[in-house]
């Protein structure tokens, strides 16, 4: 799960810790996504783990939780799922944001299964955009495209779907299969109200 953004845009609290249906949004996903995963792993910066610790405890119904502190803060989401992709054990692993408090754990399932026999399972949102913090990757393959686009100073996570083989659910098929709330993110406190 990536957490260390800044959430510059969402006001002076760590967007991470904003209630939804009186739970922290951190606290939510790692609920939702207990049904299809085995082990989570949290993405973020050394200052936020102690609040996110706090925030989940008691969370996730004995699905072990694990934190991985972003090396170098503030470096964009590619950046957080190099370092946590170093402790994935498992071929795939689904990569959510912490912002995204409705994420639909039967349609992670799905992602799963397109995801197989590629690098990564992506929908698209129905406007046109991917939303590659809600995707299913092939570890091993995302970690190296990681590396080396880091080493090149090349951290857009977008980029770097252009170097996997990637699987695109279209809009359409999002649709049959959950929500739009599932794959929407906050990004301030209008997009949690309108959520």
């Amino acid at each position: 799960m990536l957490a260390g953004g800044y959430s510059t845009r969402f006001g002076e609290a760590d967007k991470a810790l904003a209630a939804v249906g009186g739970r922290p949004m951190l606290a939510r996903v790692v609920d939702r996504l207990t049904a299809v995963v085995d082990h989570i792993i949290v993405s973020c910066r050394a200052d936020q783990q102690s609040a996110f610790e706090a925030a989940l405890d008691g969370v996730g119904g004995g699905t072990p939780v694990e934190f991985v502190l972003d090396p170098d803060p503030d470096e964009g989401p590619l950046a957080g799922l190099a370092a946590s992709l170093a402790a994935v054990e498992t071929t795939y692993a689904a990569v959510v944001a912490c912002d995204m408090p409705f994420v639909d754990p039967t349609f992670v399932a799905v992602l799963f299964e397109r995801a197989a026999g590629h690098d990564a399972a992506v929908p698209e949102l129905d406007d046109g955009h991917l939303q590659p913090t809600q995707a299913v990757y092939r570890a091993d393959r995302l970690r190296a495209v990681a590396a080396r686009r880091l080493a090149a100073d090349r951290r857009s996570l977008h980029g770097a779907l252009d170097e996997l083989d990637t699987v695109v659910l279209p809009a359409s098929t999002v649709a049959a299969h959950t929500d739009w709330r599932s794959l929407h993110d906050v990004n301030s406190r209008a997009d949690l109200e309108e959520l």
